[in-house]
């Protein structure tokens, strides 16, 4: 298994698949998920009007339709309320069933973006730190896929994602 993070637009990986921090409608919003339905092009929004929505902490996956990537896994991520509300455990859930959704369609390269620290609030520090021990834990006990790649869109967040990972290989 290998983890790694970079700055870079996820639209522009050649991964097997991109995770799009998305808000519940999946009918797309700014940010990365603005970018993602962009770059996609209109069938992604069709794809996703299909799906009826996405619950907090949950996942869905479509086509990727325009990008490199040949699927996109929509997963809404929890707005911070100061971390009493359950924000850990919902932003987990997140990076677990995106990947269980990677694993299903075989895809072995999975790249996510920061998830809930944009518009939604989260704090960097505390996103990252459970963003690497979640998808290490979860790559550690099942197969399937191979790579994760955690794609920051800012420096600061790069470093951040950086300084987590090194904490992983000590």
């Amino acid at each position: 298994m290998h983890i790694n993070a970079i700055q870079a637009d996820i639209t522009s990986l050649n991964v097997d698949a991109i995770v799009n921090a998305a808000n519940t409608s999946l009918l797309g919003g700014g940010g990365v998920d603005g970018a993602i339905h962009r770059a996609a092009g209109s069938g992604l929004l069709s794809a996703c009007r299909q799906l009826g929505g996405c619950a907090t902490g949950d996942a869905k996956i479509t086509e990727g339709f325009n990008l490199p990537a040949r699927y996109v896994i929509h997963t809404v991520g929890p707005v911070w309320q100061g971390g009493e509300r359950g924000e850990a455990a919902l932003l987990a859930s997140c990076y677990r069933r995106s990947l269980a959704l990677a694993a299903s369609v075989k895809a072995r390269s999975l790249a996510f973006p920061s998830i809930s620290t944009g518009v939604y609030g989260y704090p960097i520090g505390k996103a990252a730190t459970i963003a690497v021990a979640t998808v290490n834990a979860v790559l550690e006990d099942t197969s399937g896929v191979e790579s994760v790649t955690f794609c920051c869109f800012s420096a600061e967040d790069f470093t951040v994602y950086q300084a987590c990972l090194n904490q992983l290989s000590r």
